[in-house]
């Protein structure tokens, strides 16, 4: 018989994708679990579900994702809705073609934060090697990242630029937050508050741009800042 210190305990998060229809929901859950792309449009009929098992690397610990597609249609938003509850994570996505999808991401985080409270969060901006139909400009994407406080990737999920960073950064964020959860005592001593744990990430994270068209991940201020110099790098750069 296994000890509590022998058996394999296995951590699983429950990590949902929302956002319109038609922004790459489904490829990039693909892309991620299944290393699979296809260039063939299929509507998500209610919710999808894959899982896969990841290795954090900041932490040394390997957690189960669990990945659930959900419709972006509004036909299908009473269905969806229920699948949101238990969920630990969620990634808010947008095309870089669809402005429509660009301006319901507020939208989407309510949603989510209706059913599953304050939980990790990342936006993500889809088909950035379409930059030349670009419906959305590189400052308002990341005055948006700003305004809701959520890191920012900017991603590829047909050439599999950055799909892995997205979900192993929201894995590592609920394990961060799970840790204290556990380490903050529950039971106070009479006359004695409980002494809490002090906290090693901010309440609300500073937005931070992850782009293929920068070597190294850049802070949205260190964007602003010299953006002047770097002007025409949305013409002359290629997505490789």
């Amino acid at each position: 018989m296994l000890t509590m210190q022998e058996e394999d305990f296995e951590r699983e998060v429950k990590v949902v994708v929302v956002g319109n229809g038609c922004v790459g929901k489904t490829s990039m859950i693909r892309q991620f679990c299944k290393g699979q792309y296809s260039n063939e449009y299929k509507k998500t009929i209610g919710v999808d579900f894959l899982e896969k098992h990841q290795f954090v690397k900041a932490l040394e610990e390997e957690v189960k994702l669990m990945l659930w597609d959900t419709a972006g249609q509004e036909q299908f938003h009473s269905m969806t809705r229920a699948y949101y509850r238990g969920a630990k994570a969620a990634v808010l996505a947008f095309s870089t073609t669809d402005r429509a999808s660009f301006d319901a991401v507020p939208v989407w985080k309510h949603k989510v934060e209706e059913e599953c409270g304050s939980i990790p969060m990342v936006l993500v901006q889809n088909k950035v090697d379409l930059l030349e139909d670009a419906a959305v400009s590189r400052q308002e994407a990341e005055a948006l990242a700003s305004e809701l406080g959520l890191r920012f990737y900017r991603i590829c999920v047909k050439q599999n630029l950055y799909v892995t960073d997205v979900f192993e950064y929201l894995a590592e964020m609920y394990l961060q937050r799970d840790a204290h959860i556990l380490q903050t005592p529950r039971i106070s001593v009479i006359g004695k508050p409980p002494s809490l744990p002090a906290l090693n990430f901010p309440r609300r994270i500073e937005p931070e741009v992850v782009d293929p068209l920068y070597k190294t991940s850049t802070k949205v201020t260190d964007i602003r800042r010299h953006r002047r110099g770097r002007s025409r790098i949305l013409s002359d750069c290629i997505i490789l």
